[in-house]
């Protein structure tokens, strides 16, 4: 009979923790770990926007109007990227419209999330009368062009970063409602809820404790395209005069201010242009990434 070496024999490999878990499966999508890392710039940069930036948001240099990038013949290092037509620098109001896009793409995100949340509990948990006027209600919102109906909103209470944002939350209320439902309408047949009902527990707990944890991960994915589709909405509504109002450093509103110059002076639209364009991409290759990560089906 043969002697196995202890030596020989390998340990059993020690169990990844939840976070583990999750980067494990996260960090296989490049395209998300990219994502995530611009998002990460993109808050440091927002965040520290009154240390980074080098001038203020609003300082004009009327003696530098439509100056062009250091790079470009006539260009200097005190104006990196150029100043728009009344001479404030670019470089400077794309960091402080960073910290405006974000703040409200995560305010748009986080109230219809809680409010689609709920509405999508309760209608998904109680169902009868309730269910059915809640999903008539989400359809004919549906039923509408997102970008429409908030224009309308925004129309009727007056054109200002507040009512834009809350007229975006409004339009995103409809995906997280129906998502919400459908999750809960495949957990509420699940043993743990049967017998959490034999046990005596109440429909609040039931909803909020026992269901919602999970239901969770589809929502975190559609809350970070959310991010996204926020910050684009936002854009449009600036840049069509119904969101942040000038002199207000946000990026849709620095395109409306300069579009007669798009070929006169290439840079004031180019650089707002592109940097809504990577923040869009970097948000979505993010949620794909999440998807990867939470999804058990795509866990291989």
């Amino acid at each position: 009979m043969s002697i196995v070496d202890p030596a020989s024999v390998t340990a059993a490999p020690k169990p990844m923790t939840p976070i583990q878990e999750f980067w494990h499966y996260f960090k296989r999508n490049k395209g998300a770990v990219i994502g995530l890392v611009y998002v990460v710039l993109m808050l440091l940069i927002a965040i520290f926007a009154n240390v980074l930036a080098p001038h203020a948001p609003a300082e004009q240099f009327r003696d530098a109007l439509l100056h062009p990038p250091v790079w470009q013949e006539g260009g200097s290092w005190k104006f990196i990227l150029g100043t728009d037509d009344v001479g404030r620098d670019v470089l400077t109001r794309l960091m402080y419209g960073a910290r405006l896009s974000l703040l409200v793409g995560c305010l748009v995100v986080v109230l219809s999330l809680v409010f689609g949340v709920i509405f999508g509990l309760l209608a998904g948990y109680v169902g009868g009368a309730l269910d059915a006027a809640i999903m008539r209600l989400v359809d004919i919102m549906l039923a509408l062009p997102s970008l429409l109906l908030a224009l309308v909103l925004v129309a009727i209470f007056g054109p200002s970063i507040v009512n834009a944002s809350i007229a975006l939350t409004f339009v995103a209320l409809p995906h997280y409602i129906r998502l919400t439902r459908a999750a809960v309408l495949v957990e509420i047949n699940r043993d743990y809820v049967t017998a959490s009902n034999v046990a005596g527990a109440g429909p609040i707990r039931q909803m909020f404790i026992n269901i919602l944890p999970n239901c969770l991960a589809p929502l975190i994915v559609q809350a970070s395209l959310g991010f996204s589709n926020a910050i684009l909405d936002m854009a449009a509504l600036g840049f069509l005069g119904m969101g942040a109002q000038p002199p207000t450093p946000e990026w849709g509103t620095m395109l409306s201010d300069v579009l007669q110059y798009a070929q006169s002076a290439w840079w004031v639209v180019t650089f707002p242009g592109v940097i809504i364009l990577l923040t869009v991409l970097a948000f979505n290759l993010m949620g794909d990434g999440l998807r990867d990560a939470l999804d058990p089906k795509l866990k291989q």
